[in-house]
């Protein structure tokens, strides 16, 4: 299947292309700045330069497709309104897979006082995300809540959990970026949570 991988220059979004690759989809990769995907060799991939706050660009990369998933982020030193305007772009995908964080919006109560005080140092780029997950969610999409985020390898003994499932911690355990990534495309490939939010969980 073809696979739309929306910030796919950051950290997971190059995790999610990876993968997307090694799964045999053919991958269109999203970017600001496309060049930096250029250590990626595969016939498969299809590099597209667009950015978010730009809705021509967007439009035009995403006329057609029909399965995006999104590892897009908040770079240092951006405005707040990058997550919104992502999740407006995307409004008549027919799939869309979006990563989201534990503690806000929804998971808010199960993230507990702690994680929620922690959140709260986020300032406007909070709201950002939360507004992004709800409109997301709104229009049928999965958004996938996860803990804090590490560059350690893929869980072994990895699942995806309901967030009425959530774990009761005082924190949210860390997720490698690779255990994010293959949940989001088994999410992609066969959704079970469209219109809610999943869990992706070390174990």
């Amino acid at each position: 299947m073809e696979i739309t991988v929306l910030g796919a220059s950051g950290a997971t979004g190059r995790e999610l292309t990876r993968q997307a690759l090694a799964r045999g989809h053919t991958v269109v990769a999203l970017a600001r700045t496309p060049e930096k995907l250029s250590d990626f060799d595969s016939h498969m991939l299809t590099r597209v330069a667009a950015d978010v706050r730009d809705p021509a660009s967007m439009a035009a990369a995403l006329a057609g497709r029909q399965v995006v998933v999104s590892g897009l982020g908040i770079a240092r030193g951006d405005q707040p309104g990058a997550l919104v305007a992502g999740a407006r772009a995307l409004a008549g995908v027919p799939r869309v897979v979006w990563l989201g964080a534990f503690g806000t919006g929804p998971s808010a109560r199960a993230g507990g006082p702690v994680t929620r005080a922690l959140l709260r140092m986020l300032g406007d780029q909070l709201a950002d995300k939360v507004a992004a997950d709800a409109m997301v969610l709104q229009a049928g999409g999965t958004v996938f809540h996860a803990g804090p985020l590490s560059n350690g390898p893929l869980s072994p003994s990895r699942r995806t959990a309901a967030l009425r499932d959530a774990p009761k911690r005082l924190l949210p355990a860390m997720v490698s970026r690779a255990t994010v990534a293959a949940a989001m495309l088994d999410e992609a490939e066969h959704p079970a949570y469209a219109g809610g939010v999943a869990l992706p969980l070390p174990r």
